[in-house]
């Protein structure tokens, strides 16, 4: 169970408006597993944290619980990756991995091992140039982590399996796969 007030380091997975000026943030925390945050007021011009919220963004936060979704209360940027940024097909790879973490995760499971496999995965998105296998081992250290998929195992067609997993398409991978390939 969460404390009341709480920071900790976390990856953005996701963000959805909410109301005129508000955002709901989907972040993979190292403490938390995937949580939801509320933060207020980030749509406005003069937003402090409006920069600091982007997808794939690692920072650190300060959250408060509340009755319903938790409110961030702070956020200072570790790294955008803006070496990623400068890429269309590592953006979109990038998009990808998001998409499938956020999908895979449940609220509130943490887990240490996928926390670094995020961070691992960025980093070395950085300067990787063989996009399509580095997608493909990506799958299949996930599904290896959250336990689909027997270690050591070699995976014939990880989509395949991701999808079943799942249940659902992705939708980054339309644009992703075309862009590997």
């Amino acid at each position: 169970m969460k404390p009341h007030s709480y920071s900790s380091s976390g990856v953005v997975l996701g963000r959805k408006n909410y109301g005129e000026a508000d955002r709901i943030i989907s972040v993979y925390s190292k403490d938390h597993g995937r949580i939801s945050l509320m933060a207020k007021g980030i749509r406005r011009p003069k937003s402090k944290k409006r920069g600091h919220l982007e997808i794939f963004s690692l920072l650190n936060f300060q959250s408060v619980s509340g009755h319903g979704i938790d409110l961030m209360i702070e956020a200072d940027i570790i790294d955008d990756f803006k070496e990623i940024r400068k890429s269309l097909s590592k953006v979109s790879l990038a998009y990808y991995f998001m998409e499938v973490i956020g999908k895979i995760t449940h609220e509130n499971e943490q887990n240490t091992d996928l926390f670094n496999l995020i961070l691992e995965s960025l980093n070395k998105l950085k300067t990787e140039t063989k996009l399509k296998k580095f997608r493909l081992d990506f799958i299949l250290k996930l599904l290896t982590i959250m336990g689909y998929w027997p270690r050591g195992q070699k995976l014939p067609n990880p989509d395949e399996l991701l999808e079943e997993v799942i249940e659902r398409q992705i939708y980054a991978q339309r644009v992703g796969k075309r862009m590997l390939e």
